[in-house]
């Protein structure tokens, strides 16, 4: 976090055109994209944690007290044989009033005993360890896809440089052919290939670069930054062994501490909560209620009274809506057990298509660097051949383009690499410790 906030201080004391320029390594894009206003995700997931505490909220009140005041003042008047009162007096009138009341009153109601609102009170604190979970796994998530898209762009910058190399090694060709055409010992044919791969190579910087700048623009989208900035990456593709761990370890730590697996556990526990709350719908309730004021024809003819008791609240038919809603609970906690099973499994597949990925790259990558280096030999000595007069340029040609495809080749095993220690990292849970 210190790291985190020096980076945002250097880059807001720069001058006003340099602002959109930063020089970042993997860990510092990662705590741009984690930081309070990076990620859209990250955001959400903290959103989603304040709206579940306040469901806590709404059901613990269900076993709070509630209590209401109200003020009535009213006239009126009433047909008394509509009451069925008939008062034999002649000339006593069947309409009485207008009468004028005023009322002021509090009331109070108690829930004693109600497991089921009890039930429902847990599953919504189970909730917010739930959703907790979830911005642990949106905090993965964005981790990883932060981490591949800064991998992306070491590698499209390499491709850049790689691009340039090649582009400076045709020039050095181009003047070699040019000048053994002016001695007398090259051809016209010699130049104009030469000219060729020039051309093909300026060709591919021009993709390189593009490359690179659709790759920086999913770097900044996905750490939820201005799409008009820049970013220079500092870190550089290059191999390390990977740790000594077994299939079986991994798959074991990937059980134990990937947050999308705990986020499922939750979210089953809830599930099984809230089927519970149904259940416990069928036992009876228990409520006390009170209310008190002061009625009257008028405020100041007002005469306190009161009433308090307690209810017993037995359910027994509601026309089959609470059986309906059971039959929908269960089903929606064995839909959870189905996607936790499930989950388990694809986990177990991440995890063993990670590793044997991360085994073939550190393969690929020493195969790599061995084609780079008999390709640089093999021009090495073309060369010298036809600087010597005894080999055709024809020979420098194909070497060279076999050293720009060795060179491609490094690249794209090297960037396999790394992204295969990123995939297994994430597959494992772990993704904190490769992003240093």
């Amino acid at each position: 976090m210190r790291t985190l906030l020096l980076l945002i201080t250097s880059t807001l004391l720069l001058p006003a055109q340099q602002q959109d320029r930063m020089s970042l390594s993997m860990k510092q894009a990662v705590d741009l994209a984690l930081a309070p206003q990076g990620a859209a995700r990250v955001q959400l997931a903290r959103e989603l944690i304040t709206a579940s505490q306040t469901r806590v909220a709404q059901s613990r009140a269900a076993l709070l007290p509630n209590l209401d005041a109200s003020i009535t003042e009213q006239n009126f008047t009433r047909n008394l044989k509509a009451f069925g009162v008939q008062i034999p007096i002649p000339g006593y009138p069947d309409v009485v009033g207008p009468i004028s009341t005023f009322d002021a009153r509090a009331t109070l109601s108690q829930t004693i005993f109600d497991f089921s609102a009890y039930t429902r009170l847990r599953a919504a604190k189970a909730q917010v360890d739930t959703a907790k979970a979830e911005e642990d796994a949106a905090r993965n998530a964005v981790s990883d896809t932060v981490a591949r898209a800064y991998l992306a762009l070491v590698r499209a910058t390499e491709a850049v440089a790689t691009a340039e190399a090649n582009v400076q090694l045709s020039q050095s060709l181009l003047d070699l052919a040019t000048s053994q055409k002016e001695a007398g010992t090259g051809t016209g044919i010699e130049v104009t290939r030469a000219q060729v791969q020039l051309a093909n190579d300026r060709q591919r910087i021009l993709v390189a670069r593009n490359d690179r700048a659709q790759a920086e623009v999913q770097l900044l989208r996905a750490m939820g930054l201005n799409l008009s900035a820049h970013i220079d990456a500092t870190d550089k593709l290059q191999f390390t062994p990977p740790e000594d761990v077994t299939l079986a370890g991994a798959i074991q730590t990937a059980e134990a501490t990937r947050a999308d697996l705990k986020v499922q556990q939750r979210r089953e526990a809830v599930m099984k909560l809230q089927l519970d709350a149904v259940k416990w719908e069928r036992l009876p309730s228990v409520a006390g209620f009170a209310d008190a004021g002061g009625i009257g024809l008028n405020p100041g003819d007002v005469r306190y009274t009161r009433t308090f008791g307690v209810s017993l609240r037995i359910p027994i038919w509601d026309g089959g809506r609470r059986d309906a809603r059971r039959a929908e609970s269960a089903s929606l906690y064995r839909q959870e057990q189905i996607r936790a099973k499930d989950l388990k499994l694809q986990v177990e597949a991440e995890v063993r298509t990670a590793f044997e990925d991360l085994q073939s790259a550190a393969g690929q990558v020493a195969v790599a660097e061995q084609g780079v280096q008999l390709a640089d030999a093999e021009l090495a000595q073309a060369r010298r051949r036809y600087e010597a007069g005894v080999g055709a340029s024809i020979e420098v040609t194909d070497a060279q383009t076999r050293v720009a495809r060795a060179r491609d080749n490094r690249t794209a095993a090297l960037f396999l690499h790394n992204l295969a220690k990123i995939e297994l990292a994430s597959a494992m849970g772990v993704i904190h410790k490769v992003i240093q």
